[in-house]
């Protein structure tokens, strides 16, 4: 069970926030992003959420194999190694936000060395192809998301942190992504399927066709049926993680295309976890505005990224201080005698 955050909490950080030291509603974004911080936290927040942890997750596409991606499958593991290593941009970024990066290894499709920043719940060495059959068999859809909950489980163990920022990476994930946008709005596959990794047009062409195979076998479009047709290893375990992240009150940072289609799996499963999740950006990925939309989120940048591993997520982080900043430590015009206007 994950607990909604109470309006009038929400109501009572919106009135102080008003009074602060400053023309009512001139901190915009800022503003609204502290009073859903105060809603999750249901008060003033204790924290500033200086303590961060990033999580990519990680898994290999059977669709990847169609040529819907311009890079090869082995690319997922090499890219992990490039994040363990802090040689990838997630690594630099981090750094830069005082961040500590772990990946959690869902269905990469071949071994990984032990890590101490690698948290290992392996549901399977890449999913099935989604444009020939489901992409996850029906009655493992749960232990992937148990996976996730798991991966959760091992961070906090691992880690301390107020603020989770979450990403992913796996060769061919776009496609997944893009099937279940589509599945989960009703989007035309032409509409939300992008050229990912930089695919040509008969790339895109393939992609498009994938969807829309996996689409027809459909029937009841539920959060199973979708994430077991077309979901990834790492999609539907993400989903899992947002799930245990919420029910401990942990805000939950989403970064691109990819996060955003767990975030429909898990909101589907539970709606109230939408009230932990605040989106970093909105990625180049036509879909991912699609995403946003069904989401009811508005994204804090809009930097034209699309490279996932978490890289949007992690530059959203500084904001997330900044809010819980805002509110914990200006004064109302009261507390710091300041006159307002007319007085």
């Amino acid at each position: 069970m994950i607990a909604a955050t109470d309006p009038a909490v929400a109501a009572a950080a919106r009135e102080r926030i008003d009074q602060l030291t400053k023309p009512r509603g001139s901190l915009g974004r800022i503003e609204a992003l502290a009073v859903q911080l105060c809603a999750i936290a249901g008060g003033l927040p204790a924290h500033n959420f200086e303590r961060r942890a990033i999580l990519v997750a990680a898994g290999d596409h059977g669709v990847a194999a169609g040529g819907v991606s311009a890079y090869p499958p082995e690319v997922t593991a090499q890219m992990v190694g490039g994040f363990l290593a802090g040689t990838a941009a997630i690594g630099a970024f981090a750094r830069a936000v005082r961040a500590e990066v772990f990946v959690a290894n869902f269905g990469v499709r071949v071994p990984l060395a032990a890590h101490d920043r690698l948290i290992d719940v392996n549901v399977g060495l890449g999913t099935a192809n989604l444009a020939l059959e489901p992409a996850i068999a029906r009655d493992a859809v749960d232990a992937v998301l148990a996976a996730g909950e798991a991966a959760y489980a091992t961070l906090r163990a691992r880690a301390a942190f107020d603020v989770l920022a979450l990403g992913d990476m796996g060769i061919g994930n776009t496609t997944s992504a893009a099937a279940i946008v589509a599945a989960f709005t009703g989007s035309p596959a032409a509409s939300v399927a992008g050229r990912g990794t930089g695919i040509d047009d008969a790339g895109l062409a393939r992609k498009i066709a994938a969807i829309d195979a996996a689409l027809a076998r459909c029937s009841d479009f539920g959060w199973d049926e979708i994430a077991s047709e077309m979901g990834g290893f790492e999609i539907v375990g993400l989903a899992g993680v947002m799930l245990a992240a919420a029910r401990e009150r942990v805000p939950i940072v989403l970064d691109g295309f990819i996060v955003a289609a767990a975030a429909l799996i898990a909101a589907d499963i539970e709606p109230n976890v939408r009230d932990y999740f605040i989106a970093a950006h909105r990625s180049q990925e036509i879909g991912h505005a699609v995403a946003l939309e069904a989401l009811h989120l508005e994204p804090l940048l809009d930097l034209d990224l699309r490279l996932g591993e978490a890289s949007g997520a992690a530059l959203a982080l500084p904001l997330v201080e900044a809010a819980a900043r805002m509110v914990r430590e200006m004064k109302t015009f009261a507390e710091a005698g300041v006159a307002t206007e007319g007085t």
